[in-house]
């Protein structure tokens, strides 16, 4: 019995390390610092947020992201909006990255760019399928300050949503992002008709 606790204790411990030897932490900045900007972002209906990777397994990593559309919860098209292993040019070199990611919401499209230390991306453009007031830019930190994200998979970063509308016609969109149904299910569980998520993949 002592022999076979022994063993499941190892291999949990085991199964602990691996995962966290191909993990690192991600943290988030959203906005400006400056209020008055803030105030103009909001107004424009423009959502800045910056999401810094940490861990030395970042090293000699690149990084592929990508923007999925959803329409009805069904997945209707993934389009690339950053890849860096066209070029070893944007490796990264150190134990932490930063990106920052911008989208604007206004005449019936959705404009995004995103930041990073070693490049801008284009300006890639999508079509609204509602008023450009109701989208919202949201995360999935809820009240953590940071996330594990695994480098083994795709991971879904930042979602572009509309909220969820209740019975009384009162809507939500923390409700969506802060719960426990996985990103790619949001919009049938929440019968959101249209949103975006965007992934990141690092190789």
């Amino acid at each position: 019995m002592k022999l076979r606790l022994k063993l499941l204790t190892l291999l949990i411990s085991l199964s602990i390390y691996s995962f966290a030897q191909e993990s690192v932490k991600m943290t988030s900045t959203y906005g400006s610092e400056n209020r008055d900007i803030q105030d103009i972002l909001d107004f424009e209906n423009v959502f800045v947020e910056k999401l810094d990777f940490f861990g030395d397994q970042l090293k000699g990593k690149s990084y592929v992201i990508n923007i999925a559309e959803y329409k009805a919860g069904k997945l209707v098209g993934t389009t690339p909006l950053f890849d860096g292993t066209e070029t070893s040019y944007f490796k990264i070199k150190e134990n932490q990255e930063s990106i920052k990611f911008m989208f604007k919401m206004s005449d019936g499209k959705l404009k995004t760019y995103i930041r990073g230390a070693k490049f801008g991306s284009k300006k890639s453009y999508f079509s609204l399928l509602d008023n450009p007031d109701k989208y919202a830019l949201k995360d999935f930190f809820g009240r953590k300050k940071e996330l594990a994200i695994d480098l083994k998979q795709t991971n879904t970063i930042l979602a572009i949503i509309t909220p969820t509308i209740h019975a009384d016609g009162s809507g939500s969109y923390c409700e969506v992002a802060q719960s426990d149904i996985v990103p790619e299910k949001l919009g049938e569980h929440f019968k959101i008709p249209h949103h975006f998520l965007i992934t990141i993949d690092f190789k």
